[in-house]
């Protein structure tokens, strides 16, 4: 093999990883709160509102509670949104389902609240910093009414007394809950430690429960707001830093769902920090901390909205707008944590409304990407037609190109002007070949974030016992024993959607090789290499991509090659035509 060649092969597979790394970087209505074993009712009053969690203070937590320890107990929160599990041990979420999703692995409902441990809890509280131990104390637990639950406790640091108060307010029809946290101190010196009072936590993992070794369209996220720009951190493993800027919001985000703390009142806030590190098993967490400055005084009362639920538009952009949510929430812009290929937004806003609008005449997400990409495929139809002509008329002026290169060997500057007068003489502009090419390229990145993170397709069907959601990859059989490196890159899973989409790759390239000016024999090599190593090379890489993505890639090659071949019937009489006006407008020499 040349060393052209080599070098063809080299960049291609450069560019191409590339592109594959950084794109994923670059979506019952009566509620109890009751003891888990206990048969307490909670009488429904007809007629009567929750009171607002506003109008109360710190004087609930003011009266001196037993700092003796209490019975470990449990209590659900059960709305028609969520089902919440917490415990009185630091009044600490243990578990947080979302109740309208399910998880396609557990046949569950989705666990938000993933690899809690007795020392890391959902919304757990250290009192100092991000690094210090969170409370493990038993708190005493007051249900205040249908929608609020209350922890809290007085304990002794430091030699010192404070009492701390932990209160949960949820809405039916909301994924928002609000968290207030209340803090007395008897000697009025207020809650200091190294600058810090408290440090407020997710998760320790956002759930579902994902493997990343496996799925690499997977990733967990830090993502953060200051209020007027929006950045997301892609987490590593081992990792525990401090984001030391201003935020108007924090959390942690996976594909699919997400965690937000929105403080109330954002000038409180001192720092915060994100973890990966490993603390049980290989699974690493994907935690944020939000660390409270210090306060003096007696009393203070924070108060903080949580949102647990969807990553996607419908939910999120809800809580823009103060009249379109219960909570009478608004103006924190969370809807930008929806998962967006940057710059290319606008597209992807175009693409993702076309094919909402289909999918209402259609009711199937898989037949709504094959008729949004042959849609798109004939509107582009003309631009890969007048690609094609440039082509014909590179092939035609390739000879007479050829000629001025070796002639002007030593002169680059004349060859460039030469090789320009050629252009123009020929009416020929090799731009009219990249604009038709740039923009399918936009298009297709576009759509390759659309279709790997776009919510709808989490558990869409498009074909039964083949394709039985769109975000995963097909199946056709699994099985149960490793098999050395072909179980490393498919993970057990026999898919057959690749295989269409390399057969089709491969012949749409066998079809517009014809269109390719060739020159020397090391040029048809390297494009041959690239036409049947290529295809082979993007098998393995997107063996395991959602099934959305390798649909719409599959279904724009089988077009593309029914447009090339009419192209090609086309130009057949056209190439004799143009190659005789070519010579006419250049003469021969």
């Amino acid at each position: 093999m040349d060393k052209n060649t080599i070098w063809a092969i080299a960049l291609s597979t450069l560019v191409i990883i590339g592109a594959f790394v950084i794109q994923p970087m670059l979506f019952p209505q009566n509620q109890q709160i009751v003891p888990e074993n206990q048969t307490a009712q909670i009488e429904e009053t007809a007629g009567t509102e929750t009171p607002d969690s506003s109008m109360y203070d710190v004087n609930v937590i003011s009266a001196a509670d037993s700092e003796e320890q209490v019975e470990e107990k449990t209590f659900t929160v059960k709305t028609d949104k969520v089902e919440v599990i917490f415990t009185n041990k630091g009044g600490d979420i243990l578990s947080y389902k979302l109740l309208d999703h399910n998880d396609i692995d557990t046949k569950d409902f989705v666990q938000l609240s993933d690899n809690i441990t007795d020392y890391n809890r959902t919304c757990s509280l250290a009192i100092g910093s991000a690094d210090a131990a969170i409370l493990n104390e038993t708190f005493n637990t007051e249900v205040i009414d249908e929608n609020t639950i209350l922890f809290k406790r007085s304990l002794t640091y430091d030699g010192r007394k404070i009492t701390l108060g932990k209160k949960y307010t949820f809405k039916p029809g909301e994924y928002l809950y609000r968290l207030d946290i209340l803090v007395h101190c008897d000697d009025n010196y207020g809650l200091n430690r190294n600058g810090i009072a408290y440090t407020l936590r997710t998760s320790p993992q956002i759930g579902p429960k994902y493997d990343p070794k496996k799925n690499r369209y997977e990733n967990r996220q830090f993502v953060t707001y200051n209020g007027t720009k929006y950045k997301r951190v892609i987490l590593g493993t081992n990792q525990f830093k401090a984001y030391d800027k201003d935020i108007n919001w924090v959390g942690i985000a996976g594909k699919y769902f997400v965690e937000l703390v929105i403080p109330n009142d954002t000038t409180t806030i001192a720092d915060s920090w994100y973890s990966s590190k490993v603390e049980t098993g290989n699974y690493a967490n994907a935690q944020a901390f939000v660390e409270r400055a210090a306060f003096s005084g007696s009393d203070m009362q924070d108060t903080y909205y949580m949102y647990f639920g969807p990553r996607n538009d419908k939910d999120l952009k809800r809580y823009n707008v103060a009249e379109n949510n219960a909570w009478k929430f608004g103006g924190h812009k969370i809807s930008d944590c929806v998962q967006s290929s940057g710059w290319l937004n606008w597209l992807e806003a175009i693409l993702k409304i076309a094919m909402e609008l289909l999918n209402k005449v259609i009711h199937n997400w898989g037949v709504t990407i094959i008729v949004l990409t042959i849609i798109l495929k004939i509107l582009l139809f003309p631009l890969s037609k007048n690609q094609s002509m440039g082509t014909l008329k590179m092939q035609a002026i390739q000879p007479r190109m050829q000629a001025i290169q070796e002639k002007y060997k030593n002169d680059q500057t004349r060859m460039q002007m030469e090789v320009q007068k050629l252009y123009k003489e020929a009416g020929y502009n090799p731009v009219s070949g990249c604009l038709p090419m740039l923009f399918q390229f936009l298009i297709l990145f576009a759509m390759y974030n659309l279709f790997n993170n776009y919510f709808e397709f989490r558990g869409a069907m498009f074909i039964p016992n083949w394709i039985p959601d769109l975000s995963t990859g097909d199946s056709i059989f699994t099985w149960e024993k490793n098999i050395p490196i072909i179980s490393t890159f498919t993970f057990n899973h026999f898919r057959l959607l690749p295989i269409i989409y390399v057969i089709s790759q491969l012949l749409f390239g066998k079809i517009t090789q014809s269109f390719q000016p060739m020159g020397a024999n090391q040029s048809q090599a390297s494009m041959k290499m690239m036409m049947y190593g290529m295809p082979l090379f993007f098998f393995f890489i997107f063996y395991n991509a959602p099934a959305g993505l390798i649909l719409y890639w599959t279904v724009s090659n089988v077009f593309s090659l029914f447009q090339q071949i009419i192209i090609n019937k086309m130009m057949a009489e056209k190439r004799a035509e143009i190659a005789a006006s070519v010579n006419k407008k250049i003469g021969k020499k």
